[in-house]
């Protein structure tokens, strides 16, 4: 496979894997032990569960977005170079 056949640029493939490990780190921060029958666990309701976590998440997502919809200004110059 040629590199001109590739989807995306090598920024938006930076762009997604950034998105991806904040998403990954957004889980992470949600993760942790829960209560049981016996015993309650009041650290599942956290301030780093409830609102951190979801809101780093939500970051990931937003940036995965920006990665797929912004638009290399190389792959421009390369097409234009090429028509004319």
């Amino acid at each position: 496979m040629e590199r001109k056949d590739l989807a995306f640029g090598r920024v938006n493939y930076i762009l997604l894997a950034i998105g991806m490990v904040v998403i990954v780190l957004g889980f992470v921060l949600m993760s942790g032990s829960g209560s049981s029958a016996e015993a309650y666990n009041p650290d599942i309701f956290s301030a780093r569960r409830i609102k951190v976590a979801p809101v780093v998440c939500l970051i990931g997502f937003v940036s995965m977005i920006f990665g797929v919809m912004y638009k290399s200004k190389d792959k421009d110059t390369q097409l234009n170079d090429k028509e004319g």
